[in-house]
């Protein structure tokens, strides 16, 4: 599998970026995931989630997907009647964030190493603990900091939408 591109998460303040699915327990849930349209390797799940943390709690403020007819992904497509944001509510997992310089490359989903990673601990949607796992020290000089595996076009077949 080829390595993915990250959700992405607002904590404390700070845009990051999430190597975790949590909708994907809300798909498993519901026993059904809209058909996605395929547009890269580096996005199988066909969606990129936008998340954030507020008052310790963990919401979907956004999705951009294209489902199989070249329509877009919508909150309110998702979840009738919540167009702005959705508690996850159905998560319960450990959210990693990983930080700092890239440590070991591997073109396998999420499992590239960097310096440390932020371990948010979710029960039903509220953060319960958060840890920090330190995995080793980059050499001086050696790349940008953060997980940045990103593709030029994601969802190329529709017209961009503007930011919220």
């Amino acid at each position: 599998m080829t390595a993915q591109m990250p959700e992405r998460l607002t904590y404390k303040g700070e845009k990051l970026s999430l190597a975790e699915q949590p909708l994907s327990a809300f798909f498993k849930l519901a026993r059904s995931k809209p058909a996605m349209a395929e547009t890269s390797s580096a996005l199988w799940r066909g969606y990129i989630g936008s998340w954030e943390i507020n008052d310790g709690r963990l919401y979907l403020i956004d999705i951009d997907g294209e489902l199989e007819d070249g329509s877009a992904l919508t909150l309110d497509l998702l979840f009738p009647g919540f167009p702005d944001r959705v508690f996850a509510h159905w998560y319960s997992g450990d959210m990693r964030i990983p930080q700092g310089k890239l440590l070991d490359y591997i073109h396998a989903g999420y499992a590239s190493v960097y310096e440390r990673d932020l371990i948010l601990s979710i029960e039903c949607g509220v953060v319960v603990r958060e840890t920090v796992r330190h995995n080793g020290k980059a050499p001086k000089g050696s790349g940008p900091e953060g997980y940045r595996i990103e593709a030029l076009t994601a969802f190329g077949g529709r017209k961009a939408r503007t930011q919220k």
